[in-house]
């Protein structure tokens, strides 16, 4: 894009972190009203790059202008003085505070010393409506959607008369309808003139909304895509320097062997009614389900991690008490996470403690046995490929495909006979998917029963032998490998029947 008509030049970036050289001369334009597509596989630097245009780290190196003139970013509050704005994936508002008090939390209007109430609910109420917020300001935030949530953020943004909104990741927990009232804010925002750079990895998202894309690999730019070449292939060719496979992995032939693990007359906390299956070695069961149908909420119960009001686990025929987490572990259960930030891996620890702090039990008993904890960090680091550059390195600073890999290794290393995975790929890119896609395949191949929660049809259609479907917290029906289709998934979901 020519400089005359850039709002936003990016040049030279370059940012180190100790023993990680994150950017490595990076340019990007940003055109007014343009919707830019910002793209790369986990760890490419696309989340630096926006972290330095947005205020939280400075460059090393490069320059950045808006308008021509050179813009420090020496903060965020620097940024947002320039009209830039950053929506994170984890949303940053406060739970207990209503709709109102978060959009001008931090600003609030003043009359004097005093916040200016009625000037703050008459604002935010103008600022809602443009974005297609329908529930009462007053509403407390903890009680909205995460759709609702998000055009929350997007008013708070619009509150500091916003230039370039950044979106990271931002239909990452969003259902369809949720999804699509944020694409028409985003073409709202777009004919009033303002710019977004649009970060994601649905990039079937970013072929309907975005003008452009820049693709980083490996923290350099890899290169810029006009619309008319905004598709699926040429973008993973420069994400990934490389052809990914259409296909999830070569799993048409496999053979199931015996039963491993069934769930009988189970009904989860808030369940309506009960949910029964079987799971078989050499398959992978899938859970399906529209947003808040129940698909995580039956997972936790199922390893104890929330109350269930009935219903019995057996593992090899064996019926099992699983009363909590511990109990479940115990028994041979896993489950990853989708929180994995939160509740997948502990971020602040190393590679080699978040890997073995599962079974800590097995590695000191009574004394502890650093060198058998570093020779299993070690060897599951080589397993599943996770890019470390070395294993005390803490787990905030890898990718997010890396950090699941790793949440991945924890369960492994103890060995479980069922692996239940909760949206495995959410938030990760292509090439990592493939990879996790490879493992799914090759743990299965190995006798481990799988069990995978996915809202990505592609995912659930390639990969899954059986799908159960949940529908408003019950089971809906279970397809067989040659009833799964998106009509059949849907219908169920949606509280039709298949015949």
């Amino acid at each position: 894009m020519e400089n005359s008509v850039s709002l936003l030049s990016m040049r030279g970036i370059t940012k180190r972190f100790p023993g990680v050289l994150a950017l490595d001369d990076v340019s990007l334009t940003l055109g007014r009203g343009e919707i830019l597509a910002l793209i790369g596989e986990n760890g490419a630097g696309k989340s630096t790059l926006m972290k330095i245009l947005s205020g939280d780290y400075p460059q090393d190196r490069g320059t950045i202008e808006i308008d021509g003139e050179v813009a420090e970013m020496r903060d965020s509050r620097a940024a947002i003085e320039r009209g830039v704005v950053i929506v994170h994936q984890e949303l940053c508002l406060a739970p207990n505070l209503d709709v109102a008090s978060n959009i001008f939390l931090g600003h609030e209007p003043k009359k004097g010393l005093v916040v200016d109430k009625k000037r703050l609910y008459d604002e935010a109420k103008v600022l809602c409506d443009r974005v297609g917020i329908t529930v009462p300001i007053t509403t407390p935030v903890e009680m909205l959607s995460p759709g609702e949530q998000q055009l929350v953020e997007i008013a708070k943004a619009l509150s500091y008369d916003v230039r370039i909104l950044i979106l990271d990741e931002p239909t990452s927990s969003l259902s369809e309808g949720e999804a699509e009232k944020l694409f028409d804010v985003m073409r709202m925002l777009k004919s009033e003139g303002v710019s977004i750079i649009y970060v994601s990895h649905r990039l079937h998202e970013i072929e309907l909304m975005c003008d452009r894309a820049t693709v980083l690999r490996d923290g350099k730019f890899a290169g810029e895509l006009p619309k008319e070449k905004l598709v699926s292939e040429e973008m993973v060719k420069l994400m990934v320097g490389r052809n990914i496979d259409a296909h999830f992995g070569e799993h048409k032939n496999r053979a199931r062997g015996e039963k491993i693990f069934s769930v009988k007359n189970l009904v989860p906390y808030g369940g309506k009614g009960s949910v029964d299956f079987d799971v078989y070695r050499g398959e992978v069961f899938a859970i399906a389900g529209l947003v808040g149908a129940g698909r995580t909420e039956l997972l936790q119960a199922i390893f104890g991690a929330e109350e269930r009001f009935s219903g019995n686990i057996y593992i090899d025929g064996k019926i099992v008490r699983i009363e909590n987490t511990n109990d479940a572990t115990k028994a041979g259960l896993a489950l990853v996470p989708e929180d994995r930030k939160e509740l997948g891996v502990l971020l602040e620890m190393g590679v080699d403690k978040n890997i073995t702090i599962t079974g800590l039990d097995t590695y000191r008993p009574p004394f502890a046995d650093k060198k058998r904890e570093d020779e299993v960090a070690a060897e599951y680091v080589e397993k599943l490929d996770i890019k470390t550059p070395s294993l005390t390195q803490e787990v905030c600073h890898l990718s997010g495909g890396n950090q699941q890999k790793v949440a991945l290794g924890k369960w492994l290393a103890v060995s479980p006979k069922v692996l239940m995975l909760d949206e495995p790929t959410r938030g990760i890119d292509v090439g990592s998917k493939s990879e996790i896609y490879k493992l799914i395949d090759k743990l299965v191949s190995e006798g481990i029963g799988v069990i995978m929660v996915s809202s990505e049809m592609a995912e659930v259609i390639a990969l899954a032998d059986r799908v159960l479907v949940m529908h408003e917290r019950r089971a809906a029906g279970i397809l067989e490998k040659d009833q799964i289709s998106e009509e059949n998934i849907m219908t169920l979901a949606t509280g039709g029947s298949v015949n």
